[in-house]
């Protein structure tokens, strides 16, 4: 893979010129910026940016008029290549917070093991309505510890309205979900994205987030999908390493929320 060529993909296809992937979704393009605007329990946020040490301070108040304005938070993805160099200093100096920093990995699907299977007593179970999302939100809030409220509403919009943009997945045992992901398909693209992949603490490390891996994979090479592109963690960059992703750059989530309306 020539990582640069991959990378400066990535940037045109995916964070510049990125179409409305959803129900009410906005792509907007001004002032140097691309953002998503969405529904509050859906994603906002910055995808792009082009600026420097000149313009850079006005564009960022300039986003956050704007999201201030709808009353929606927001995240800032900004990427260790991106400019001007000093931009997570400036995002912080406006008053967003940064979440952990997260690893962009891409494989090429052709060149990925599609074989793993999930261990012996677990099932996969495609989501494909109400009751799937259930399952996945009950995964999500056991394995990162966080509400699940809003990525329910926004996956089963994407499951009622634009299906074939996503394929998500439960792994079963018995009637226990126990992990779950999903894929999303950016048609027109050569990227499809991983998210989402979380398992249960006590059903880690027996194989069954690489087998979700390949599960997703499988489906990608389906669509002829050539690149497979994750966000990953501290926790599974060894192990998508090990499964032929490679490590591109670097991108750290700032949020930015509201202040709160002042008590009548």
């Amino acid at each position: 893979m020539d990582h640069s060529a991959v990378l400066a993909a990535y940037d045109t296809q995916i964070r510049q010129n990125l179409d409305p992937d959803g129900p009410g979704v906005l792509i907007e393009r001004v002032g140097g910026v691309v953002r998503r605007v969405a529904a509050a329990h859906d994603w906002n946020g910055v995808l792009w940016s082009h600026l420097d040490e000149d313009t850079a301070d006005e564009s960022i108040a300039a986003q956050v008029r704007h999201f201030t304005s709808l009353g929606l938070s927001f995240e800032w993805k900004a990427y260790t290549h991106d400019l001007p160099a000093d931009l997570p200093d400036r995002l912080l100096a406006a008053g967003f917070v940064p979440e952990p920093a997260e690893t962009v990995m891409v494989a090429d699907v052709e060149e990925l093991r599609l074989d793993a299977a999930p261990p012996e007593g677990i099932r996969l179970l495609p989501v494909t309505d109400a009751d799937g999302v259930r399952l996945m939100t009950e995964v999500h809030e056991q394995a990162f510890g966080t509400d699940g409220t809003d990525l329910g509403r926004q996956l089963l919009d994407q499951l009622t309205h634009t299906p074939e943009t996503v394929a998500a997945v439960v792994a079963m045992a018995g009637a226990v979900p126990v992990s779950s992901a999903r894929i999303e398909f950016r048609p027109g693209t050569d990227f499809a994205g991983l998210w989402g992949g979380g398992t249960v603490t006590e059903w880690r490390g027996r194989g069954i987030y690489r087998s979700l891996i390949a599960h997703r994979a499988r489906i990608a090479a389906a669509r002829g999908v050539r690149h497979l592109q994750v966000d990953a963690s501290s926790e599974s960059r060894p192990i998508l390493r090990r499964l032929g992703f490679a490590e591109l750059s670097t991108t750290t989530p700032y949020v930015y929320e509201p202040p709160l309306a002042p008590a009548a």
